[in-house]
């Protein structure tokens, strides 16, 4: 079972850089660097700290259906303000029931008080397959001796 610290090394690999504004930017800034960033939330940070989560769903929900704009909008006016952290000795199945529970896409990863990744559920489900995929030890040793063997 791999850690959140194994599954960001591995993200670190890819280069994917965890996507952040800060609160007091206008909603419009968060929406736009979505577009060009393709993704569907971004971390509010301010001095290095997680103060917040802004996504698609909540602009629908907390801006539009309200009529209020998002020129004039700051972010910290409809962030997720008590954001569900993990650290990096946190288990994919354990990652997996908080997302699961709590009806979360994303999962900011903080050590000492500062982000050090975000990891999202396909992130996690993807490791789940690969987990299902991968030869058990058992299974490749069984192999290596019928191998011996013929």
């Amino acid at each position: 079972m791999k850690t959140v610290a194994q599954l960001l090394k591995l993200k670190d690999q890819k280069n994917q850089e965890v996507h952040q504004i800060k609160p007091d930017h206008m909603v419009l800034e968060a929406l736009m660097k979505m577009a060009e960033k393709n993704v569907g939330a971004l971390l509010v940070v301010e001095d290095d700290n997680v103060v917040g989560i802004i996504s698609e769903r909540d602009y629908a929900r907390k801006l539009v259906l309200h009529g209020r704009s998002s020129v004039g909008t700051p972010v910290r006016d409809i962030m997720v303000k008590d954001v569900i952290t993990v650290d990096t000795k946190q288990t994919v199945d354990t990652c997996l029931g908080i997302m699961s529970d709590r009806r979360l896409r994303h999962l900011p990863v903080v050590e000492d008080g500062k982000l050090i990744g975000l990891l999202s559920i396909g992130d996690l489900v993807k490791e789940k397959v690969a987990e299902a995929y991968r030869p058990s030890d058992a299974v490749a040793k069984n192999a290596e001796l019928r191998k011996s063997r013929e």
